[in-house]
């Protein structure tokens, strides 16, 4: 816990603006990098300019991500000479205005009786920084902000939320500024907007965009105070467009058209995918598999049903064919887009350099799914060999993708695209999706919606590496009830549950449940 105590003389033609003994109370729930301490610093320094006396204290948060910080200020104006007794701790129920940095922190300060009805206004950002606990879950495991938003109607007198940091963000500053803003236009403190700005001003350091963005804020609050909250953005898929400007590209995008329109979405992302993961011809492969799928959904009366096998095939057949491997990783790692993507979040300045450290922890299964097929079988029939091999090639490995030679090593490792259709680890994608497609396609003429259940079961496999072994894994656990699932009618119903508790733990703990549940049936 840090403390902040200042008693200054009364400000000149300083008049108080709160009589009674009780001090105006202040809690921030902030992040690391989120400008929590210069927040509190501000409305410190506001509150003794005006005459008044302040405190602030912080205790550290470590409970997730890299903690919750909670800024505590509480202030009263001078009176009569004597100095006041300031808590160091907010104390529930006796907090008047509650500045969450998060929307789930908001959450969190009612959860600990900071926001009470009769007297909190509560200040939040609407924008997520997911929790360790929500981005360990293999499926989704993104918490409900609607629940946030249920309880903040009950539990706070006044509510201010919206999307402070993307504000902060076009108005190049951090939400630190954006939450002052906020918070002046509240009138929750007794203090003008003049008042506000000069200790911004005050503070010295990016004084132009923090009142750029103090201004931002405070004009949002006064047009549109409250934003709706949803859990994640709509999807968007891009317009099937009418050329790519290239003859190749232009092929598929007439092979697409041969497809009935409400598939062009869903096909147009899955061949834009494999185009960037491959090649063009790579990209028409997919859509053999997909003219053959549609073949067959339309003789076993897909078209009633709104062709629901060709379109979870459309998303789950361009996510197996663009399957994560070294030379993926090393390709995305040295894109000029990331490069630039990551210096817009840190807030890279003209003239700074920034240096991303990467951590790689290959195995030799990788290394032996690169080579060509018969080189890396002939590896993993030498159990000794292999494992030997494994020894120098599995560690955990920092690479500095802004270092020369990783950047070129990266380059090479990336360049084998061309050579990856001869891979083991090709040849063993390649033969998975066949099985898999083909166990679909055996169901859709008994039990069309158990077929589209197969399909969409393919979201259990997923990145490389471990967590590819595991996704795989819980995929063939999942199908592994199939004979018992096929000749009931609410089978479909079954394998979905299947596949959601198969997404609810890292470990198959739930997915063991449940398929004892199933095999008793």
């Amino acid at each position: 816990m840090t403390r902040h105590e200042s008693f200054p003389e009364p400000a000149d033609g300083a008049v108080p603006r709160r009589a009674g003994e009780r001090p105006l109370a202040v809690a921030i729930l902030a992040m690391g990098g989120q400008g929590g301490g210069v927040l509190a610093d501000w409305i410190v320094a506001l509150a003794e300019a005006q005459g008044w006396r302040a405190q602030s204290t912080s205790v550290p948060g470590v409970a997730q991500r890299t903690g919750a910080t909670i800024y505590y200020i509480e202030m009263l104006p001078e009176r009569d000479g004597r100095a006041p007794v300031f808590s160091l701790m907010p104390t529930p129920g006796d907090v008047d205005v509650v500045l969450a940095a998060e929307f789930m922190e908001a959450g969190r300060s009612i959860l600990r009786g900071l926001v009470t009805p009769d007297r909190t206004t509560l200040i939040a950002s609407t924008h997520r920084a997911f929790a360790v606990g929500e981005k360990e879950k293999p499926g989704d495991g993104i918490g409900d902000p609607g629940v946030i938003v249920d309880a903040v109607d009950i539990a706070a007198r006044r509510t201010i939320a919206f999307d402070l940091q993307a504000l902060a963000e076009a108005n190049g500053s951090v939400i630190s500024a954006a939450m002052f803003g906020a918070l002046a236009a509240s009138a929750a403190l007794p203090f003008s907007r003049a008042a506000f700005e000069a200790a911004v001003q005050a503070g010295g350091k990016g004084v132009a965009p923090s009142l750029k963005t103090f201004a931002a804020a405070f004009d949002q609050v006064l047009a549109a105070p409250r934003a709706t909250v949803v859990k994640a953005p709509p999807k968007r898929f891009e317009p099937l467009p009418t050329t790519a400007g290239h003859p190749a590209l232009d092929a598929l995008l007439d092979r697409i058209r041969a497809f009935p329109e409400p598939l062009h979405a869903m096909l147009y992302a899955g061949v834009r995918r494999l185009v960037d993961y491959q090649d063009p011809a790579y990209a028409g492969e997919y859509l053999d598999s997909l003219a053959a799928i549609h073949t067959r959904d339309v003789a076993a009366g897909g078209d009633a049903r709104g062709l629901a096998l060709t379109l979870a095939a459309a998303k789950y057949v361009a996510v197996a064919m663009a399957y994560d491997d070294v030379v993926r990783v090393a390709d995305l790692k040295i894109r000029e887009s990331r490069f630039a993507r990551v210096r817009g979040e840190v807030g890279v300045k003209a003239g700074e350099i920034l240096y991303t450290t990467e951590y790689f922890h290959p195995r030799m299964e990788e290394v032996a799914g690169m080579l060509p097929a018969g080189l890396g079988q002939w590896l993993e029939a030498r159990p000794k060999l292999f494992a030997a091999l494994d020894r120098v090639v599995n560690r955990g490995r920092r690479v500095r993708t802004g270092t020369v030679g990783w950047f070129l090593a990266l380059s090479l490792v990336a360049s084998c695209r061309s050579k990856r259709r001869g891979t083991l680890r090709h040849q063993r994608e390649t033969a998975h999706l066949e099985a898999w497609l083909a166990t679909a396609l055996g169901l859709v003429e008994t039990n069309y919606d158990l077929a589209v259940e197969v399909i969409a079961c393919r979201r259990l496999v997923k990145g490389y590496s471990d967590t590819h072994a595991r996704g795989l894994s819980k995929f063939d656990r999942v199908l592994s009830a199939l004979p018992l699932l096929a000749p009931r009618e609410d089978g479909a119903a079954w394998l979905r549950r299947l596949k959601q508790a198969a997404l609810l733990d890292e470990d198959g703990i739930a997915l063991d449940g449940a398929l004892r549940t199933v095999a008793s049936l």
